[in-house]
Parts: C-alpha cells; structure tokens; sequence
C-alpha cells in the first residue's frame, strides 16, 4: 500500500487529510502527529504541481480537493493563495514543496508530533 490508513475508513481520512492541506495553505504551518504530516505532505505536494500549471482543468482539480469556504482579511480563498501566491514561488523547484519537522511528544498519548511547513 503507498499510503498510510490513519487508523480511519476512507471518507474519514479523506475529510481530514482536505482539511489539514486547506488549513496548511491558509497557516504556511501546521502541527499534528508525525504519520499525519507525512501523509499531508505528500498531498500538498501534489497540490502544488497541480497548481503550476496554473491551467482551467488544474484549477479545477484543485477545488474539487480543497476546502474553499474560509475568506483571509485580504478577501483570498485557499485555492486563490495556493495559485497567487504559492505555486509561483515554487516555480523553478521541481517537488519537496513542504517540510516535516519533528517536534515533541504529547503529553496526552505520547504520540509523536512533527510541524508541516513549506519550505522557503
């Protein structure tokens, strides 16, 4: 299998892996478990080649995938950030868009934490 299950059915992991990768476009970073970064940078990765191409089907198979509702104090959506902002600066990169840096144990469950950022 080249994806990780999350301990969730499909449906699940899908809604949280298109929140965490909204809530990583709109932040610049996000902290969650190690597994679940992994897992997310891998999509945002994704994304990020997608939107490069800066093309109508692109745009398109972008919003199908993020979650498009949260308006910025500038008035930008996530998918605007991600085709403005975002991919253009990545433009003479080829992949390893975002970085996963590990952080702490929770104190919780003593799952392993780890920061999902993009690299600059």
């Amino acid at each position: 299998m080249s994806y990780r299950r999350l301990g969730r059915k499909a449906d699940h992991r899908k809604a949280l892996l298109r929140n965490m990768a909204t809530s990583l476009i709109e932040n610049g970073q996000i902290e969650t478990t190690e597994m679940k970064a992994k897992e997310l940078s891998s999509v945002v990765d994704k994304l990020i080649t997608l939107a490069k191409r800066n093309d109508l089907h692109a745009r398109r198979q972008v919003l199908a995938y993020v979650r498009n509702v949260e308006v910025d104090e500038e008035g930008t959506t996530a998918v605007q950030k991600l085709f403005n902002e975002i991919a253009p600066s990545y433009a003479d990169r080829n992949g390893g868009y975002t970085r996963v840096v590990k952080t702490r144990i929770r104190r919780g469950d003593a799952a392993p934490m780890a920061i999902v950022e993009f690299v600059k």
